[in-house]
């Protein structure tokens, strides 16, 4: 459990340095997402049982011409087979290219992230390190607001859950 922490903790502090140095350049933004997400994890009733729902999520973080960092914190409650969980990411995204104009920018990415997240079935109550990958793509929208749509998956350690999946729509607010 300690060198999972740690772990954690190493990847928040080695993002918070990138983005020190830089400080000046980046954009800070806000914002919240929505996305359709599946669950690999155990019930009371069925082990290794896939359960999707809807997603919803708040975020935090910035950018510059070359890569964007956010803290995520998303919440998942599928009513229908009992199983929700709420997680926290550390997200780092580096952009393929960006292709920006005046009106309109397009921005493909790839992506890591690393967090922690709460698993909660009837019966399982249990927590877990959670790492994986993601791509997608940014349009910019206005000077204040543009919209990503990624694909999220996401591996953890903990003992009946296997893995998240989720299709995001994102909505960030730059100020």
């Amino acid at each position: 459990m300690v060198k999972k922490v740690a772990v954690a903790l190493s990847c928040l502090v080695l993002g918070s340095t990138l983005q020190a140095a830089e400080l000046s350049e980046v954009k800070k933004f806000i914002g919240f997402e929505v996305g359709a997400a599946k669950i690999q994890a155990d019930t009371f009733l069925v082990n290794d049982h896939e359960g999707d729902d809807a997603e919803f999520g708040l975020r935090l973080g910035a950018q510059n011409d070359e890569w964007r960092t956010m803290l995520v914190f998303d919440y998942f409650d599928s009513s229908d087979d009992d199983q929700n969980y709420e997680k926290g990411l550390v997200q780092f995204d580096y952009y393929l290219f960006n292709n920006e104009s005046e009106s309109f920018s397009f921005r493909p990415f790839i992506g890591i992230n690393a967090g922690y997240m709460n698993y909660e079935s009837e019966g399982i109550d249990e927590d877990g390190f959670l790492y994986g990958g993601q791509a997608g793509f940014i349009f910019g929208v206005t000077e204040h607001f543009d919209i990503d749509v990624m694909y999220r998956y996401s591996f953890t350690d903990a003992a009946h859950t296997d893995h998240v999946e989720s299709v995001v729509v994102g909505l960030n607010y730059f100020y």
